[in-house]
């Protein structure tokens, strides 16, 4: 499972974010991908006021203060459907 974080340089939130999400792969089994949004002008318009922001099989889990809640259940539902 992939869950997919948009983030920038400089940014105290990313950077919570991947801590929280670090943790969060010592309890789940994903492979976290690191987008930074201005290596690509689509993530950057879509983007540039919500990062970071989570997310997971194609949709937006969660974004700017991450708190893991809605992803923690996301990946819970995940693995009780497998």
């Amino acid at each position: 499972m992939e869950v997919v974080l948009y983030t920038k340089n400089d940014c105290h939130l990313c950077e919570d974010a991947k801590k929280l999400l670090a943790e969060l792969q010592s309890e789940f089994l994903f492979q976290l991908i690191e987008r930074d949004i201005h290596k690509n002008d689509e993530w950057l318009e879509k983007y540039h006021l919500a990062i970071p922001v989570v997310e997971m099989d194609g949709e937006e889990v969660e974004y700017g203060k991450i708190t893991g809640i809605p992803l923690r259940k996301r990946l819970l539902l995940k693995i009780g459907n497998t």
